[in-house]
Order: C-alpha cells, then sequence, then structure tokens
C-alpha cells in the first residue's frame, strides 16, 4: 500500500485532541485586524470543534496522518 500525501494547508489548519475532537481555527486571523473591535480579536486565539460528520471526514481524507499524539 503507497502512502498517502497529507494536505499540508490542512495539517496547519486542524488539531486532534486527546479525545479525538476534531478542533479548527478561526478564519480572519492573520491580517486587516486594526477595523475589528477589541472584542472580536480577542476571541481570535479560541479553536472550535468540527462538529458536522462530512467535514470531519473530508478533513481525515486530507490529511490521513493527523492523529491523537501520546498513544
Amino acid at each position: 500500500m503507497p502512502k498517502l500525501k497529507t494536505h499540508k494547508a490542512t495539517a496547519k489548519r486542524f488539531k486532534l485532541t486527546g479525545k479525538g475532537k476534531l478542533m479548527r481555527t478561526k478564519q480572519g486571523k492573520s491580517h486587516l485586524r486594526r477595523k475589528k473591535s477589541a472584542r472580536v480579536k480577542a476571541l481570535f486565539p479560541e479553536m472550535l470543534e468540527v462538529v458536522t460528520r462530512g467535514d470531519k471526514r473530508k478533513v481525515l481524507r486530507l490529511a490521513p496522518y493527523l492523529k491523537k499524539t501520546g498513544r
């Protein structure tokens, strides 16, 4: 069985927690931040869980080696 290539942009944007939840980063963090309110900027560091089953499937297909660490 050949190795699968990881989609690098997907691997940078998503993380798996220890319990197996797929977490995503928020969009709009990189530039044009001066226009945004302080409240919006304060919420940027948070990561959100990917809840849609189809989206989880797509992400794990793009990054097949995105596994939990420590197991």
